[in-house]
């Protein structure tokens, strides 16, 4: 590091590697004096009784040390330790910190922290996610400049993290609002419309009439908007898109790697939303219409079983069948779109919701059977998955069976669900014409018990297929599809591109410009970054179109290649891609040449360690895990996925429930850090539980926290003995604690056990007591040894009170520097135990013996012993029961 150099403790070889500063940074004009016990930083530091804790003194009195030293840089390019980078999702600058965030950054300041104890130089940055909706309306309200809004909040919250202790550097600063960030925004923007992944079309897209924008599919939840809350509706408008969908497959795959190192739950939820599906497309001729209609279909093997068509009442599809219709079906189909528009997607997908449609008056054709079939428009199909059309077998989907039973459509079983799978054909009966029947098709005929026979068997009603199992079925069919050219194997996907347009302010411009030919023109890389105008004059309130479009003098301008008057593009960019790239600026983050060295991405990325909520497990981690395979593929970086390992926390509720204001239930952390000290409430964070569970803070006690570190700060106070003390002369029991714990915790931290790791620091804490107060006092040399170790594992969680305990233990700052102790083997070995020996059932002898003792040499100790030899005698041994390390018993005849 650039502010000290390592340094072995004074007189233990083995131990501590201490960090001493150059004198051009010491406190007060002068270094800590490392034989002192009672060394002073600042002048004031006497001005408080020695023998209180005081969490705001500390605090006073340690912020400015660190301020100064600087201590977690990671500059310095002649450092030579090995790296690791330890990064949290980065904040939403809405406002101060609140209680969510104090639990995210105390575990993954625990994280970053102990990786430095163990020798890493470790990257730990912070930054805002400075765009977006929520001070964009914040702002409005308030009617107030959005720039100056979000920077208020920002320094806020940088004062509140400053306070908070965070080993954050503070070198590596950003926030995806200042033009040097999203510069870099628009520069990826325009090597993705090189590549052709960004791309603009018309089409039905997600609106929130609240937020007067559009949102992307997975922006949706439950059919509601997932910032405002509100029931999004439908709109028709030219978008821009990232073609995500091309990298569906390796999204898919590539969860391989991530297995074991992202939770489970995570990486399930990513693979449901990229949802491949296997099966065919089906091209079905249209009765006067030279286009096929093209459909996807996971079970080909029931292509025998369609009985009608079903189109999205939304898509081009739809409107194209129904053009040349007579004004009745138009009329009807008008209507009924218009319906459509007002139903939510999650209620369209409501299995339980009547079925409803309307005819479109055309006929498609069977590839198979030449059967004509009549095509639907019904809600319950969506225009983005697959082709926006489906082919209904009633029989055995339930959904096409509610809307045939509703529609009095015919329903055709072509699955013997009452057949086995396996083995050989079973005989099929046919009818007087020679079409195999189900047995008892009326007890079981969906279109009788309105239940679709769902549950797999053999295929039936279906000529060439009849008898194979579903998945022969689906091999053969394909063969006579693709024989015949009406289809083919495929594969697709519940994912749809990703939709980044918005019609708002506060967001990173579009670099496109507009040309008079209706021509698209990106804007020339070196006229980046295209800033946002001011916002005197534009009326930001949100009215369906983007307010950049308002701003004549800011999007008029003229054709980079011929000169001629154009428009730039009005709308911005989805916050979320400011945060797909994030992670990587960090590691140029003043750089203004490049958005970031690719030699630092070899040095440093991927993250070693993500920390954050799994509220973000689709949205944020899909979007850079794509970006990244996209930079991956313009050889920016050397790897395919952006986050080697993620931990998520849970949420801060109180009473059982979220905080809010409306509830009635909200804590401040402010308040909290007043009356309790960070301290306290970073190590409550860590010891309430396993870090992805909720904490309730009603459940709580940051006031018996601030109690076991004021214990915990007294042990420093109380020790007497000089740093130089041998530490093998102090009490066996206390140092056979002391490197259990040693030896312990570095695994715990490692599985996130960090409330099993306080609960340990706890229980040597009053170890340490329990030997001061039983007569050996603070000059135990054990004590020390104890107190000093139990310093450097308490600055994971309580910084303040760490760095105070290591100065009066006679040691200069920064314990959080100190790496982390190797403890002595010969300590970890459990003291001998008595195992008792028997000959036919009477005790003969007991055996202090370790505890690692092996059987046979147990067997060979009993044997060996007088006692025992004296009560064998001459007796014949039959058998020897051996339970190592506590029991031999010998059985004997005469």
């Amino acid at each position: 590091m650039s502010s000290g150099a390592r340094a072995e403790h004074p007189g233990h070889p083995e131990g501590w590697l201490l960090w001493t500063r150059a004198p051009s940074v010491a406190i007060a004009g002068r270094e800590p004096d490392p034989e002192a016990n009672e060394s002073s930083v600042t002048e004031h530091d006497h001005d408080h009784a020695d023998d209180v804790y005081d969490p705001a003194r500390l605090q006073d009195k340690w912020l400015p040390v660190w301020d100064e030293l600087q201590p977690f840089r990671t500059s310095d390019p002649g450092d030579k330790r090995p790296r690791k980078y330890v990064l949290d999702m980065f904040p939403y600058p809405s406002g101060d910190l609140h209680m969510g965030h104090a639990e995210a950054y105390a575990l993954g300041d625990v994280i970053a922290r102990y990786w430095r104890q163990q020798g890493f130089n470790v990257l730990h940055p912070i930054g805002w996610d400075s765009f977006g909706l929520p001070a964009e309306n914040a702002a409005i309200k308030r009617g107030l400049d959005t720039r100056e809004w979000t920077d208020a909040n920002i320094a806020q919250q940088r004062a509140s993290m400053r306070r908070y202790a965070a080993s954050f550097d503070w070198d590596r600063v950003l926030h995806t609002s200042d033009p040097n960030y999203y510069k870099w925004n628009q520069w990826l923007f325009l090597k993705m419309y090189e590549k052709g992944l960004a791309y603009r079309k018309a089409s039905w897209v997600n609106w929130c009439p609240f937020d007067q924008t559009v949102l992307a599919n997975e922006q949706v939840i439950d059919g509601r908007c997932e910032r405002c809350d509100n029931l999004v509706t439908k709109k028709q408008l030219t978008q821009w898109y990232f073609k995500i969908t091309d990298y569906a497959d390796r999204l898919l795959d590539d969860l391989k790697q991530l297995e074991g190192s992202w939770p489970s739950k995570v990486i399930a939820m990513q693979r449901n939303w990229i949802g491949r599906s296997t099966g065919a497309e089906v091209d079905f001729e249209v009765e006067g219409r030279d286009e096929k209609l093209t459909v996807f279909t996971t079970r080909p093997d029931t292509l025998y079983g369609v009985t009608f068509m079903v189109v999205a009442p939304d898509s081009d599809l739809a409107a194209e069948l129904v053009a040349d219709a007579d004004d009745e079906v138009k009329a009807a189909f008008e209507q009924y779109l218009d319906t459509v528009k007002r139903t939510s997607e999650i209620d369209r997908q409501d299995a339980s919701r009547p079925k409803t449609g309307v005819p479109l008056g055309r006929h498609a054709i069977n590839p198979l059977t030449g059967e004509r079939l009549p095509i639907w428009a019904a809600d319950y199909v969506l225009a983005d998955y697959g082709h926006g059309a489906v082919m209904a077998v009633p029989a055995h989907d339930q959904r096409d069976l509610d809307f045939a039973r509703r529609f009095d459509l015919p329903v055709r079983v072509v699955v013997d669900t009452t057949a086995p799978v396996t083995g050989a054909i079973p005989v099929i009966e046919t009818d007087a014409d020679g079409v195999p029947v189900l047995p008892d098709l009326p007890s079981i005929d969906p279109a009788v018990t309105g239940e679709a026979l769902s549950g797999d068997g053999r295929i039936m009603n279906s000529g060439p297929l009849d008898g194979l199992s579903k998945s022969h079925a689906i091999k053969r069919v394909i063969e006579l599809l693709e024989s015949r050219g009406v289809g083919r194997a495929a594969k697709t996907y519940r994912l749809r591109d990703w939709l980044i347009s918005r019609q708002r302010y506060w967001g990173t411009p579009i670099p496109i410009i507009h040309a008079q030919d209706g021509s698209l023109v990106p804007v020339p890389e070196d006229q980046l970054p295209v800033e946002l105008p001011p916002t005197a004059g534009l009326d930001l309130t949100p009215k369906g179109s983007s307010p950049l479009g308002a701003a004549k003098e800011w999007v008029e301008t003229t054709n980079p290649l011929d000169g001629t008057p154009a428009l730039r593009d009005a709308d911005t960019m989805d916050t979320f891609v400011d945060s797909s790239w994030y992670f990587l600026r960090f590691l140029s983050p003043n750089d203004d040449t490049q958005a970031f060295d690719p030699r630092e991405a070899d040095k440093w990325a991927p993250v070693d360690q993500y920390v954050g909520g799994v509220t973000h497990a689709i949205l944020h981690l899909l979007y850079a895990r794509f970006i990244t395979k996209v930079l991956f593929d313009l050889g920016y970086v050397s790897f395919t996925e952006p986050f080697s390992a993620l931990l998520n926390q849970g949420m801060v509720q109180m009473n059982g429930s979220a905080m809010s204001k409306s509830r009635g239930n909200l804590v401040r952390l402010s308040d909290q850090l007043d009356e309790h000290g960070v301290d306290a409430v970073r190590l409550t964070m860590a010891f309430a539980g396993p870090p992805e569970d909720d904490i309730d803070w009603a459940d709580v006690s940051p006031a018996g926290s601030a109690k076991f570190l004021a214990r915990a700060w007294r042990l420093a106070r109380d020790v007497t003995s000089d740093p130089s003390i041998e530490w093998r002369t102090g009490d066996v029991a206390l140092r056979r604690q002391t490197h259990r714990f040693l030896a312990e915790a570095p695994g715990l931290v490692e599985a996130f056990k960090f409330n099993v790791v306080v609960a340990r620091l706890m229980e040597l804490v009053n170890a340490t007591r329990k030997v001061i107060d039983s007569g050996a006092g603070g000059g135990d040399a054990a004590v020390r040894e104890a107190t000093e170790v139990i310093a450097v594992a308490l600055s994971l969680f309580a910084p303040y009170t760490a760095e105070d305990m290591w100065q009066r233990l006679g040691y200069q700052p920064t314990v959080s520097l100190v790496h982390w102790r190797k403890p002595d083997p010969t300590l970890l070995v459990e003291e001998s135990v008595t195992a008792i020996v028997q000959v036919d059932g009477k005790v003969r002898d007991r055996l202090e013996v370790s505890p690692k003792i092996s059987a046979e040499e147990l067997e060979a100790l009993a044997k060996a012993s007088a006692p025992v030899q004296r009560a064998l005698g001459d007796r014949t041994v039959v058998n020897v029961i051996v339970r190592a390390p506590r029991l031999v018993n010998i059985a004997t005849r005469g």
